[in-house]
C-alpha cells in the first residue's frame, strides 16, 4: 500500500492559505504585491517573494487542474430557441 507524499509538508502555512494564493495569483492575474495585500487585509503577513515561490512550486498543478476542468469540444453543447424581432417581423 502506497500513500501519496504530502505536498505541503514542512510549510508554515496551511495548504488552504498556500492554495488561495496561488488561486489568486493564476486565476486573477494579479501581480504579487496586490496577493500579498489581499491576504494581510484578511489577517495573514506573507511576503510577495513566498507567493512567488509557492507560485513557481505549486502553480503547474495548479494550471493542470484547472485545465482539466475545462469543457472539451466533444462536451454537449444545448442551446435555446432564439427568437429576434427585426421591424415587428
Amino acid at each position: 500500500m502506497s500513500t501519496t507524499p504530502n505536498l505541503y509538508r514542512g510549510f508554515r502555512f496551511p495548504a488552504a492559505i498556500i492554495n488561495e494564493a496561488v488561486w489568486l495569483y493564476h486565476c486573477f492575474s494579479l501581480r504579487l504585491r496586490e496577493v500579498e495585500l489581499i491576504l494581510a487585509a484578511r489577517g495573514i503577513e506573507v511576503s510577495y517573494e513566498t507567493i512567488r515561490e509557492w507560485g513557481l512550486r505549486f502553480g503547474l498543478a495548479f494550471a493542470n487542474t484547472l485545465k482539466r476542468r475545462r469543457p472539451r469540444p466533444g462536451d454537449k453543447w444545448l442551446l435555446d430557441e432564439v427568437f429576434i424581432r427585426i421591424r415587428g417581423k
